[in-house]
């Protein structure tokens, strides 16, 4: 009789592969989001600086915080109390 199911010992590593690109990600992303916290504080710092360019700055620090947060949601486990 032939499976389809794949056995468990192939499931863990490509499991393991990818929380391990989720790490990177995480991390890649969060150096974005420090990077983006020095543009905006330099930019603040010289005087006058474009409106436009530092929300658009926020804007795009706020959005890689939300990805960094479901990340992590993602790639830490619920524990069940």
């Amino acid at each position: 009789m032939s499976n389809d199911t794949p056995p468990e010992s192939i499931e863990k590593p490509f499991g393991a592969a990818n929380d391990e690109a989720r790490l990177m990600k995480l991390e890649a992303l969060k150096h974005e989001h420090q990077d983006l916290d020095a543009a905006i504080v330099s930019l603040q710092e010289t005087a006058p600086y474009d409106q436009l360019t530092l929300m658009r700055l926020k804007k795009r620090k706020l959005s890689i915080k939300d990805e960094i947060t479901k990340l992590q949601d993602d790639v830490t486990p619920d524990i069940i109390a």
